[in-house]
């Protein structure tokens, strides 16, 4: 098992019993302590575990005993990726071709999308499928692939052969983080993978991103920065992080506080 896949395994585990021991995990998967502990901390340093004594909980600990990441995550920042979404949705013209990741962030466009007249939408998003699917009007394809644990995200390239047939216009896509160096960076390796793939076969990718993920970066890059033509992220953001990025259209989406 390669680093970032045994990584990505001790965050499924949190999510499935809320905490892990490095005593019970080196057994588990016939690592060393000290490896788990080097492990442990990465995660920690990237902000998605916090250490205790002799094991890790999730950073957020209400993901880790309600079990439902995506939940949590589409809690967090909300007026922010609600924005961004709104904003992404002026993007879209009757009659494209548009694909879709299953963020929290995209799954706002897809609200923001609902009513539209006329689109095909290709997602690997279960709730941005759904929400989409109510309206008549829209075309639906659900790409296939694995059905991630505690999640409503397919992963894997199982699907790899439906989007080699599709030619989109758009592809909206997050990450956990954005930087510079690394691009766009997640946590999983067959999600980033998947992302490629999706950019592959569309004519321009838009980045929706809200503050807290601009400098921040993951294990597995899934885009260059060099492959997203614009960025869209809220008030919040760093100017001065975003006065350094070049060669990419730059939008900013603004909160709407009224009650």
């Amino acid at each position: 098992m390669f680093a970032s896949q045994r990584r990505e395994k001790i965050v499924e585990w949190l999510h499935q019993k809320g905490l892990v021991v490095v005593k019970e995990l080196a057994v588990e998967m016939n690592v060393s302590e000290g490896t788990l502990r080097t492990d442990l901390r990465l995660l920690e340093d990237e902000g998605i575990i916090e250490r205790t004594h002799g094991g890790a909980v999730l950073a957020n600990k209400k993901a880790a005993f309600r079990g439902d990441s995506f939940f949590t995550r589409s809690e967090l920042n909300y007026a922010e990726k609600k924005a961004i979404g709104q904003q992404a949705a002026h993007l879209v013209s009757k009659g494209q071709c548009i694909l879709l990741d299953a963020s929290s962030t995209v799954l706002e466009l897809a609200k923001a999308l609902a009513d539209c007249d006329y689109l095909t939408v290709v997602t690997n998003g279960l709730d941005a499928a759904m929400t989409l699917n109510q309206n008549p009007r829209i075309n639906v394809i659900l790409i296939g692939g694995v059905l991630r644990s505690g999640s409503r995200t397919v992963e894997g390239v199982l699907g790899g052969n439906l989007l080699d047939g599709i030619h989109a216009d758009l592809f909206f896509t997050s990450a956990e983080g954005i930087s510079i160096e690394e691009g766009m960076t997640d946590f999983s390796l067959y999600e980033a993978e998947l992302k490629k793939r999706m950019a592959a076969n569309a004519r321009k990718t838009i980045a929706l991103a809200d503050h807290t993920k601009l400098g921040r970066r993951s294990i597995a890059t899934s885009l260059a920065m060099a492959q997203i033509h614009t960025l869209i992220t809220d008030a919040k953001a760093d100017k001065s992080y975003l006065d350094q990025i070049k060669g990419i259209e730059i939008r900013i989406a603004q909160v709407n506080n009224k009650k």
